[in-house]
């Protein structure tokens, strides 16, 4: 048994990012990581453009102006102006190539055609100049760039349709057990709801992982080996629930054996989830995770997730951390570590009733874990706790 610095360094150590590059419709391309430059084609803004309601100006050296014309946002149309003409103009309008400045409707006196100013202006107020954003042919997103929803707008507003990124892993989840039933059906007497595949493909979901394909498997040594001798041939990534302990009818261990899966480590010091398993075989990463629901989430948040950020060659590759006071007590017992479900706002967090491993009631209102080390027996009321905060 390991303790968890052991454990994630452990996954650190084993997990390089993937290279493999595929092309993604920019609607498409959300989370992904960019794999080269993107140079802009365009200018951005391609035009003079307008940076407020009011009038487009041709300077001269009196406050009154003739208004000539009007120029709405796409517009296509350039009217000439001649020295102390207007021209009635909107924001992100062309401004004229004719007009050198843009005056807010608020500063002005209207007259029919004609209007009057407070005061001289200087040149260029009010006008975004041509690539005053990006430049053709400038770097508009460097490689490694994370993309988000402002990214793609931002690529999408520059005429880009499709991005070259590093392909994210393909991913399977299963759930072994013969007591597990399908949502949707009867139960029959000693059977349960099988909740931790759609649990995790949420999880992973909620983290823009979306090759992602769920398996069952029944208590049973040949089709358990079966199924993960294709699954790890198939996929990146491999992510077992329940099946990995000491049981007469807990067979993944003894699978992953003969499929010669490389075990990096089995049992981690921790509570819950202290039988967790992590191994690679070739290049496909293998964690097999307890069968108990709130166990299985927490062993994903602390360990899975860090496997997938160095994956996808990502910088920040643990989830953030800060210090909390908390608004509970809570004795811990025993001498193991343990992740503790928690509600987080504004520098203080509370400790959840109902911890037990099997139990997903509280988890569902969590949005933080707080971490007891080893030598913590005891958390008192306004302790500053560990709170590791949840991608919820």
């Amino acid at each position: 048994m390991i303790s968890i610095t052991e454990a994630i360094s452990s996954i650190k150590i084993n997990h390089k990012p993937s290279f493999a590059t595929t092309t993604r419709r920019i609607e498409k391309a959300n989370g992904y990581i960019l794999a080269k430059n993107i140079r802009s084609p365009i200018n951005m803004p391609p035009f003079k453009q307008s940076a407020m309601d009011g009038y487009a100006l041709n300077l001269h050296d009196n406050l009154t102006y003739k208004v000539v014309d009007e120029v709405k946002a796409g517009d296509q149309h350039q009217p000439i102006l001649n020295q102390g003409e207007a021209v009635r103009i909107f924001t992100g309008a062309a401004v004229p190539d004719s007009a050198n400045a843009v005056i807010m409707q608020e500063k002005v006196i209207a007259t029919g055609k004609q209007i009057k100013i407070e005061h001289q202006i200087s040149e260029q107020l009010n006008i975004r100049p041509i690539g005053e954003q990006v430049k053709q042919s400038a770097t508009a997103l460097k490689k490694s760039t994370k993309l988000t929803p402002a990214a793609i707008g931002y690529l999408t507003s520059l005429g880009i349709t499709e991005v070259l990124v590093f392909k994210k892993p393909s991913i399977a989840i299963i759930t072994t057990g013969n007591e597990l039933a399908e949502p949707g059906h009867k139960l029959n007497h000693g059977q349960i709801y099988e909740s931790n595949s759609k649990m995790l493909q949420s999880a992973l979901y909620s983290l823009k992982f979306y090759d992602v394909t769920l398996h069952k498997v029944e208590d049973d040594y040949t089709k358990t080996v079966t199924l993960l001798n294709t699954a790890i041939n198939t996929n990146d990534l491999v992510i077992i629930t329940g099946g990995i302990s000491v049981g007469d009818y807990d067979f993944v261990g003894k699978a992953l054996k003969e499929l010669h899966v490389k075990e990096h480590f089995y049992k981690v010091k921790q509570k819950p989830g202290k039988p967790l398993f992590f191994g690679k075989k070739n290049n496909t990463s293998v964690f097999a995770l307890p069968g108990n629901p709130a166990a299985a989430l927490t062993c994903f948040y602390i360990y899975v997730y860090i496997a997938l950020q160095k994956m996808m060659n990502r910088t920040e590759i643990e989830l953030p951390k800060t210090r909390a006071k908390s608004l509970s007590n809570f004795i811990k017992r025993g001498d193991r570590p343990q992740f503790l479900k928690g509600i987080y706002s504004e520098g203080k967090v509370e400790i959840l009733d109902g911890q037990n491993s099997s139990m997903l009631q509280t988890f569902a209102l969590a949005n933080a874990l707080v971490f007891l080390p080893e030598h913590t027996q005891e958390v008192k009321i306004n302790d500053s706790v560990e709170t590791i905060l949840l991608p919820v």
